[in-house]
């Protein structure tokens, strides 16, 4: 079972689902059904391919059946939430927000039974602390939603389970330990410390597929494209198991960053030919757009930028991104966008170079004055000249205003986390709710999760 298992996290769901075959003995069902199930659901959230969700809940119905007719115990109730849970995640990915509400409400309930009944059943830990994270940091269309429901969660809370389980001696450790950094980096946005314990996690696991991919992703958002791509090099080497076409997509962000424009559109083409879902579809065609516009071929910038509009959906924030830009019927202003790809790759002395090539008679409206100083700030930030940050901060909101633009909200929710830092809960709490209040721009979702987990952080500091 445990190979079986292992074969699940190396992203190996056939040679997962083989092994799984030679088990029959009835004393391992509940895990067994476990781990078909977390295979199931791993595979639909890298391909997000819609025909593999339509056999996952035809499962999902039989295995509920199952589980119904036994005897209760921490083990039926484990299973049961986690069953749920795991389809909540997979309705979500395929944008079924409601019915994904209802999922994560029926997994969280059995928590709470599993939790009164047997509070000494670890497992549940794992489970309790992904549904705390996720209710914690629920965006605000959806917490009036979760309330009416009856659910409460908080970001740290969960994380201190997830912790809690990692540092066991469980099966699941591995599981809560790649859970327990997802959510420091997507969630409190600390990617650094994401970054470095993906690293740590790959000395342990340095073949595994999962690791790697998680790793990958943290690298990215940490501006380590440099990083990234010797992860890249390993995890083609590693290629038996699940195609990873996300993957190949990064592998294009990557080097879009570094300023390899040529060689960043094979990947990007690829991810194209092999990826089943609709995510990041209309991203991938935008930024070959921008690949040919940073090599000063107009015709191909302008023939792509075309494809983009008709291509894929804007239900991803990148696509979301993109398609602001393409509504806008103009491509960006190359030197601020490559200050923009060089600062998020961290190739900060390539980024500076390319900032003080700009002069103001080169931002012809009030957007692009806007992104500059958003920039400004954001490699200032990065460099660590704090007091510069807060200054160009503080001057991309007063030039954003209202206006539509993701520069403000950003930068309010950086100078909340700058305030946090300095323990400067006041102004914090007001940045945080600022970044809170902007109301129609393509990273809404995240930014406002982000800083509901920061007002969260500071009441616990407070309390």
């Amino acid at each position: 079972m445990q190979k079986a298992y292992q074969l699940v996290l190396n992203l190996q769901p056939e040679l997962a689902l083989a092994q799984l075959n030679k088990i029959n003995a009835k004393s391992d069902e509940l895990h067994k059904m476990y781990v078909l199930s977390l295979n199931e659901t791993i595979d639909i959230l890298v391909t997000e391919d819609p025909k593999r969700l339509e056999q996952f809940e035809a499962n999902y119905k039989i295995r509920q059946e199952y589980l119904d007719d036994l005897p209760p115990s921490p083990e039926v109730l484990f299973l049961q939430a986690e069953l749920n849970l795991q389809r909540g995640f997979n309705l979500l990915n395929t944008g079924q927000e409601f019915n994904a509400v209802f999922a994560i409400r029926r997994a969280y309930n059995m928590v709470q039974e599993c939790q009164k009944k047997y509070p000494d059943f670890v497992p549940i830990k794992k489970t309790a602390g992904v549904i705390q994270v996720m209710v914690g940091s629920v965006p605000d269309k959806f917490a009036w939603f979760m309330g009416l429901l009856g659910m409460k969660g908080q970001v740290v809370a969960g994380q201190k389970l997830l912790s809690e389980l990692r540092l066991s001696k469980s099966s699941l450790s591995l599981e809560a330990t790649i859970l327990f950094f997802t959510v420091k980096g997507f969630i409190n946005q600390h990617f650094a410390e994401a970054a470095q314990g993906m690293k740590d996690c790959l000395k342990e696991q340095p073949n595994n597929r999962l690791v790697l991919f998680i790793a990958i992703n943290m690298l990215m958002k940490d501006a380590q494209a440099e990083n990234a791509l010797e992860l890249f090099a390993i995890l083609d080497k590693q290629n038996q198991g699940l195609p990873l076409y996300y993957v190949e997509y990064l592998h294009g962000d990557a080097l879009l960053q570094k300023g390899e424009y040529q060689k960043a559109i094979p990947y990007y083409q690829k991810f194209q030919k092999g990826y089943r879902s609709i995510s990041y579809v209309k991203d991938s065609y935008y930024k070959i757009s921008l690949c040919y516009w940073l090599m000063n071929d107009e015709v191909q910038a302008k023939a792509f930028f075309e494809k983009a509009k008709v291509m894929g959906k804007d239900n991803a924030e990148p696509d979301k991104h993109a398609a602001k830009q393409l509504e806008e019927g103009k491509l960006p202003n190359a030197k601020i966008l490559k200050v923009r790809l060089l600062t998020d790759g961290g190739y900060y002395p390539e980024a500076t170079a390319a900032l003080h090539t700009i002069t103001q008679a080169e931002l012809k409206n009030l957007k692009d004055q806007s992104e500059f100083y958003y920039r400004k700030a954001r490699l200032a930030h990065k460099l660590k000249d704090i007091a510069s940050a807060k200054t160009f901060y503080l001057q991309t909101i007063q030039l954003t205003k209202d206006n539509p633009w993701y520069f403000g909200a950003s930068s309010a929710l950086q100078l909340g986390y700058l305030a946090q830092d300095q323990k400067d809960f006041v102004n914090a709490r007001k940045y945080f709710e600022m970044a809170m209040s902007y109301k129609k721009h393509e990273y809404k979702s995240s930014i406002d999760a982000k800083a509901k987990a920061g007002l969260e952080q500071i009441k616990l500091v407070k309390s």
